[in-house]
Order: C-alpha cells, then sequence, then structure tokens
C-alpha cells in the first residue's frame, strides 16, 4: 500500500485528534489482550469512534462468540481493523481508485471503506457477504493492541461496538462494564473523542456510496474522491450499524422539530410524564419541574462526542421518554441525525 497515492485534502479539520494513550493500559494489559486475540477470545478495546467488541477476524469460531455475546444476527457484517494499510490485501482482492484515495487521506482515522472479500478470509465477519469492510482506526491503544496481535499472528480484528445488539454504543470503558460484566477483558483508553462510529462508504462499485454517515463531513470526502457521494440504496451491500432501527437507549426516545418542542413543553403537566422525562435540545426553554433537562452542544463535533454518552445518562436516571430537538440539516449533522433517527425508529 505504500505506493498508495495520496489525495488532496485530507481529514485534519473534520474530526478532533486522538487522546494519547491513558496510563491505566498498562504493557501487560496490552500484552494480555493481545494474546487473548491471538487464542481465539474477546477483547474490548477503544478506537477513535466508539469502544469495539473484537476478535481475530481470520478465525469464524472467534468470530462467533461476538455474535453470541451481543446477540448480534451471523448475516449483520462486522468491520476488520488493521493494524497497517498495507494488511488490506490480505482481505481484499481488489483496491479501486476511490478506496486507495479515501485509505490515502482518512486514514489511520474513522473510516470504514466496504471492498471486494478475498475468498477464504473473514467470512463469518463479512456475514457471508463478497465484500468486506476495513479500517484502520487512530487511537493509539487501538493501534498498539492492534499491532501486537499482529506480531503474534493476527491478520486483523473484527470488531463491532462492544454492546448488545441494537443499543446505544459504548464511549467509555464503564459502558463497557455496564453491558457484558466483569467476565470481559476491556482495555480502558478513556472517553472515545468522536464519539460515533465510522463512516462507511461502499467502494464495490464504479462509483463510491456513503452508507453511514459518521465523523466524517460528506464534503470532505468528496473532496478527496474528486466526485459526489450517492446515498444508500437496494444494490448496497449490507454493513454495520445499517439497520432502520439501532442505536436506542432504553427509554423511548421521540425527535422533535424546534417549533413543536416549543408548542409541547409548555403542555406539560406539573412533574412531567408518568415513569419521567428528559429533553435534550439545543434551544434552551423552561421546563416543567421534575424533567430533566440537557443542553445538546451547538457544534456539530461536540454533540456527535457526547451524543451516546447523554443517553446513557438518560437511561441511568431511569426516566422513560426522551424528546429530543431534531438537529441541523446541514451537512456536519448528518452523522448525529442518522443517529438520533435510528434511535427513535427502535
Amino acid at each position: 500500500m505504500s505506493d498508495m497515492p495520496r489525495a488532496p485534502g485530507g481529514p485534519a479539520a473534520a474530526v478532533p485528534p486522538a487522546a494519547a494513550t491513558p496510563a491505566a493500559a498498562t504493557p501487560s494489559d496490552l500484552a494480555a489482550a493481545a494474546e487473548r486475540l491471538a487464542a481465539g477470545g474477546l477483547v474490548a478495546f477503544p478506537t477513535e469512534t466508539v469502544y469495539g467488541l473484537g476478535a481475530r477476524a481470520d478465525d469464524d469460531a472467534a468470530v462467533a462468540a461476538i455474535f453470541a455475546a451481543k446477540g448480534r444476527p451471523a448475516d449483520h457484517p462486522l468491520i476488520v481493523h488493521l493494524a497497517c494499510a498495507e494488511d488490506a490485501p490480505r482481505f481484499a482482492t481488489s483496491l479501486d481508485e476511490h478506496a486507495r484515495r479515501l485509505m490515502a487521506a482518512f486514514w489511520p482515522g474513522p473510516l470504514t471503506v466496504i471492498v471486494p472479500r478475498r475468498e477464504g478470509m473473514a467470512a463469518a465477519a463479512a456475514g457471508g457477504q463478497s465484500s468486506v469492510g476495513l479500517r484502520l482506526p487512530s487511537h493509539p491503544l487501538a493501534r498498539a493492541l492492534l499491532q501486537a496481535a499482529a506480531e503474534r499472528g493476527v491478520a486483523g480484528v473484527a470488531a463491532p461496538s462492544a454492546n448488545r445488539f441494537g443499543r446505544v454504543s459504548p464511549t467509555t470503558a464503564a459502558h463497557v462494564r455496564d453491558e457484558f460484566g466483569a467476565g470481559l477483558m476491556v482495555l480502558d483508553g478513556g472517553p472515545c473523542e468522536v464519539g460515533i462510529e465510522s463512516t462507511i462508504v461502499d467502494c464495490t462499485r464504479p462509483w463510491p456510496v456513503l452508507l453511514r454517515p459518521g465523523g466524517l463531513d460528506r464534503a470532505a470526502l468528496e473532496a478527496v474522491l474528486g466526485t459526489a457521494l450517492l446515498d444508500r440504496d437496494a444494490a448496497a451491500p449490507r454493513a454495520s450499524g445499517t439497520l432502520e432501527a439501532h442505536y436506542a437507549p432504553t427509554a423511548r426516545l421521540s425527535l422533535f422539530d424546534t417549533a413543536a418542542l416549543a408548542r409541547e413543553l409548555p403542555l406539560l403537566p406539573a412533574g412531567g410524564l408518568p415513569g419521567g422525562l428528559a429533553v435534550y435540545s439545543r434551544t434552551v426553554w423552561p421546563v416543567p419541574a421534575g424533567v430533566l433537562h440537557r443542553a445538546m452542544p451547538v457544534d456539530a463535533a461536540q454533540a456527535a462526542h457526547e451524543l451516546f454518552s447523554a443517553l446513557r445518562g438518560f437511561d441511568a436516571a431511569g426516566v422513560a421518554q426522551i424528546w429530543v430537538e431534531r438537529p441541523p440539516e446541514s451537512a456536519p449533522w448528518e452523522g448525529v441525525r442518522d443517529r438520533l433517527q435510528r434511535a427513535a425508529a427502535a
């Protein structure tokens, strides 16, 4: 991959830089996690997007343990995380110009490319499809783990988000432990910088297709590609996190336009709604006593960073309903809109 063309532009302004490796993750922790992956076990680890639940991608039995732990359908594909870009041909039969441009500009980073899968590699991780999603994360602890695992013969690590299927993704080690308890090995890398899952672009066709928006702005992607991204269609391969209902808190989440929310709030009875109500909005209104309110950041990147943590906080408060002010329609908010729409559909 060293001859991969360096495309113009890049992700410098699209996502914040990854945090330094925290002191909580010791060299012995890292070595133990790499050994566990090499032996076919599961390890939860941080990336710049969310925490992942990983197993070696070249071992279908190990990958099956991910599906079992999450309660995830076996035909819903996972993303393979690589130690270096040069490992991509181990899983891909070819990388077209679109894939190469994106990888050159945005790897390491919060981008997944869907490419033709090499026969005999990562069949379970790909959900049985002829395509596979590849990513090179930028989080230093993830990269150290992937490199240590590669030194032990692990070609790549398949990893969806480290939560029960369909629920809110974890952005701290504590979130993972809340999901799976003390029996799972979790590498603590601190809070995730981006906060929502990677952007996914399908590069298996003559034109690139945006399958899932994330922390990368569509305009930045298109500047690198030199062409417009098409939206997902019926011919698109299955990809992680693209089900209509996903990312859902336990509480019922409802989206409101700004005007509708402004109308509804004054009509609430004292104490809110039965079971409890939380309001998450950029606009600040008076709310009745007994209604939990949290301000949504007005900056799209900061809103993405805290979104899942906020939803988990509302669940921890025990509310039955969450009312969310619909995010702006502008491109920087595309990833946040996507996650909230899927959460509301659940």
